[in-house]
């Protein structure tokens, strides 16, 4: 594992225990990125406490990626402000380089010097007087990381995991106070992902490093961050943490790119809706027709004659039945374990009771 030390000389501790207060380690305000004629940014925001994990969390083409080169400076921006550690970095009278940011970065290809050992790639940002002569802390950060053994190899000789792991010691060596991660688990089998993932994320916060990871995958960023900002189209459409995204997302869009949904019809009254799976209570309070936003998990299956189920898929831990309601709507469910009733069987659908969102028809 990473984490067989309890700290590493050269990484602070967090600060913001000693004041109550917490130390803002990133603040971007209204950022717009123009590229040629189109506005790939447009007025984005968000923040990350110092020594927490944001993730950026969106489809392909959404700015993900050009967020992370604004915030490491290799982009330059319209208009707008970035605070990184408690500096400005950008604003309209400022543009610090990236070497003078203290920003790590990990890539999504690794971009390790295959001519250079797994020491040389580690180094190599360093000041020349200490490339020559590892310090303490740097040895010290290959136990934590669990390369050390490797020191001398040359990466082709390493598996993905491995060349991974060089990869975040490398932007981990400078010691920055903020680091940048573009889907860095995205060519690993997995198994494996899963468990750097969870190995990175631990390492992170023992060495109090503000980090951003950019992903298209739920599962990586509700693992990987404290908070969780959702782009679309170039836009940050929500930040919060995973929970309230999951529970409380600000629209459809939302709701459907994180996890499934099912959008049954209905009509409010106030803090319930009335649809053709019974009274809803609802999060928010709405009146007239709306969509009201079921996950798959919220729905129960009795034996009874209203719906039909049309498909059974059994995934071990839990089964997703697709199901047609006399009214016509198809509707997802998820229970846990195994099947419980196969395709062809009447049930009636319940809702589990748990408040859920409702939207404007």
């Amino acid at each position: 594992s990473m984490l067989d030390k309890t700290g590493v000389a050269g990484f602070t501790s967090d600060p913001s225990l000693a004041h109550g207060e917490p130390v803002v380690g990133i603040n971007v305000e209204d950022i717009t990125v123009d590229i040629g004629s189109s506005r790939i940014l447009t007025d984005v925001c968000v923040q990350a406490p110092q020594g927490s994990s944001l993730s950026i969390l969106g489809p392909s083409g959404c700015g993900k990626t050009t967020l992370l080169r604004v915030l490491a400076g290799l982009q330059k921006t319209k208009s707008g402000s970035i605070t990184l550690d408690g500096r400005c970095v950008v604003s309209d009278q400022v543009n610090i380089p990236p070497e003078q940011r203290n920003v790590g970065l990990v890539f999504q290809d690794w971009a390790l010097f295959p001519h250079l050992t797994v020491l040389e790639n580690i180094v190599f940002g360093l000041k020349r007087s200490d490339r020559k002569a590892p310090t303490k802390e740097i040895m010290e950060l290959l136990e934590m990381v669990g390369i050390s053994e490797l020191a001398d190899r040359l990466p082709s000789s390493l598996s993905g995991g491995q060349q991974q792991r060089v990869a975040l010691t490398r932007a981990l060596a400078p010691q920055p106070s903020i680091l940048l991660l573009d889907e860095p688990f995205s060519s690993l089998d997995t198994g494996l992902r899963v468990e750097l993932r969870s190995e990175v994320s631990d390492l992170l916060k023992l060495l109090n490093v503000t980090s951003v990871f950019v992903t298209h995958d739920q599962d990586e960023a509700f693992t990987l961050g404290d908070e969780v900002a959702v782009m679309n189209q170039g836009r940050v459409v929500q930040q919060d943490t995973p929970w309230e995204i999951y529970r409380h997302p600000t629209n459809s869009w939302v709701a459907s790119f994180v996890g499934e949904i099912n959008q049954i019809p209905g009509v409010a009254s106030g803090g319930t809706a009335e649809t053709s799976i019974g009274t809803v209570r609802l999060c928010n309070t709405a009146h007239g027709a709306v969509d009201v936003i079921v996950r798959p998990e919220e729905l129960v299956l009795i034996d009874g004659t209203d719906s039909l189920i049309t498909r059974v898929d059994y995934f071990g831990h839990d089964t997703i039945y697709e199901i047609t309601t006399s009214s016509g709507v198809d509707l997802r469910c998820r229970r846990g374990g195994s099947p419980s009733h196969q395709v062809g069987d009447r049930v009636d659908v319940k809702h589990s009771g748990i408040t859920t969102v409702s939207f404007p028809k």
